[in-house]
């Protein structure tokens, strides 16, 4: 098994790649199967002939920025954003943290609206980037 972001070999069993620190089956520029280079939304790889199963084929939607951004501002001191995008530890963090404090997860949260809104948090748990629909 290949690395679909830089090419690497991965180990069966990794859960990312030791090269590039992608998630295993993250990226679309080369074929998991051979690790030979493919080009942009090819159904197949030339080289072995393997399906190309790019992200949206894999069913692995993008998650909705707006979404994410209206999550933080309105129950954020929850983590319920971080639940969304998949940042689960962050989002068990914030409840302990607005149960324990009453403050900590809101200024949190705070950060968060405001990275989502300047684009430095663009991306979920996976490395997907968001949806972009304002």
């Amino acid at each position: 098994m290949y690395c679909k972001n830089c090419g690497n070999e991965l180990n069966e069993n990794a859960v990312a790649c030791m090269n590039c620190g992608f998630a295993k089956g993250n990226g679309e520029r080369f074929c998991a199967n051979c690790g030979n280079e493919i080009n942009p939304g090819a159904a197949i790889c030339v080289k072995c002939g393997a399906a190309v199963q790019t992200a949206a084929a894999a069913g692995i939607g993008e998650k909705s920025k707006l979404v994410a951004v209206l999550l933080a501002f309105f129950l954020g001191s929850l983590g319920i954003h971080d639940f969304y995008l998949g940042y689960t530890k962050y989002g068990v963090i914030k409840i302990i943290l607005t149960v324990c404090t009453g403050v900590g997860g809101s200024i949190w949260a705070l950060i968060d609206f405001i990275r989502l809104l300047t684009g430095s948090l663009h991306t979920d748990a996976n490395g997907v980037e968001l949806k972009k629909e304002f």
